[in-house]
């Protein structure tokens, strides 16, 4: 690990300046990816801002819906009673993530912004676009069997690797974020991922600087019927190979409303309005469910040794779906 200067914030207005007036300076506040990165040589920041002392851990009632701090751990956020009850769907991705462990130390804002878990991106002595523009992707003609099957670029084949921001897409929720200026901006959480493009060294739409102060979520008649799948190589401490994030909103049978996210697919979480235009006004059943999936991945685009994951993603969708409809 590299040398580097270390500051503990007082405030969240001192904690953006100091970030903002140092363009290689980063934030830290549970430090579970971070910290990884640097040991790696692949982060190279000469100053850490330490968040842990702000007062950006409450969850409360918010609007009709609920605030969650961004500095509260993943552990509080998945066992508060308002989100167990309101928003099961966020405590299930939460618990399908890492292990009891990370949990207790990772924050919400920094699940958002956790980098990707390629290979290529994490070997320094690898080609990789995303930690060194321009020089090439590795994986793109390497063991991509992890790698996304929807919304790839030739700069760039990762996958977002987080749970928690999937159940986050299907709920809607929005991100509020702190400027160098003192001023605060909400952002929907489905803008705020990037796909690779031409910068995959951009994961997301925050400028240097700017703090992620909360997540805020509506209010969601997805309650009762919602669920969370994650699909892996073992059943604990591994990152998803497909992850679904499945909600709808019933009357009777029929189906009001869907929302279906699919995760480690593409660069970032991957809502399927397709899937969702299928399953609106439907009855919930086995037989619409596949129709739903097979709209979800049509346009899906596989790399040499990941094809599987279209035929998995598939599969999962109906079952996340069965489940979240209580017909399984």
């Amino acid at each position: 690990m590299r040398p580097f200067k270390y500051v503990r914030a007082s405030d969240a207005a001192a904690a953006v300046r100091a970030v903002a007036a140092n363009p290689q300076a980063k934030f830290l506040a549970g430090g579970t990816n971070i910290l990884d990165l640097m040991k790696e040589d692949v982060e190279r920041p000469n100053e850490l801002v330490d968040l842990t002392r702000l007062k950006l851990a409450e969850i409360k009632e918010a609007g009709g819906g609920v605030s969650i701090g961004a500095l509260a751990t993943n552990t509080d956020t998945a066992n508060h009673p308002l989100i167990r009850r309101n928003y099961p769907l966020l405590t299930q991705a939460i618990v399908a993530g890492a292990s009891g462990q990370l949990r207790n130390m990772a924050t919400n804002g920094g699940n958002l912004m956790q980098r990707t878990r390629c290979q290529y991106f994490y070997d320094t002595a690898m080609p990789c676009n995303k930690r060194e523009p321009g020089s090439g992707c590795g994986a793109l003609e390497g063991l991509n069997r992890m790698h996304a099957i929807l919304g790839w670029s030739d700069q760039c084949v990762a996958t977002y690797p987080g749970d928690m921001a999937n159940a986050l897409y299907a709920l809607e929720a929005v991100v509020r974020i702190r400027g160098a200026d003192g001023t605060e901006r909400t952002m929907p959480v489905n803008e705020f991922h990037r796909l690779p493009g031409d910068t995959p060294q951009r994961d997301n739409n925050l400028a240097h600087g700017e703090l992620i102060v909360a997540i805020e979520l509506p209010k969601s008649n997805f309650a009762k019927n919602s669920y969370y799948l994650k699909v892996r190589d073992r059943a604990s401490y591994a990152f998803a190979l497909v992850a679904i994030a499945a909600a709808l909103e019933l009357e009777g049978d029929t189906i009001k409303q869907a929302r279906v996210v699919l995760g480690s697919v593409a660069h970032k979480p991957w809502r399927s309005q397709e899937a969702e235009a299928a399953l609106a006004g439907k009855p919930a059943s086995e037989e619409n469910f596949r129709s739903a999936a097979e709209a979800a991945l049509a346009n899906a685009k596989p790399l040499a040794h990941n094809a599987y994951k279209v035929e998995l993603a598939k599969r999962a969708i109906v079952r996340a779906l069965l489940r979240a409809s209580k017909l399984a």
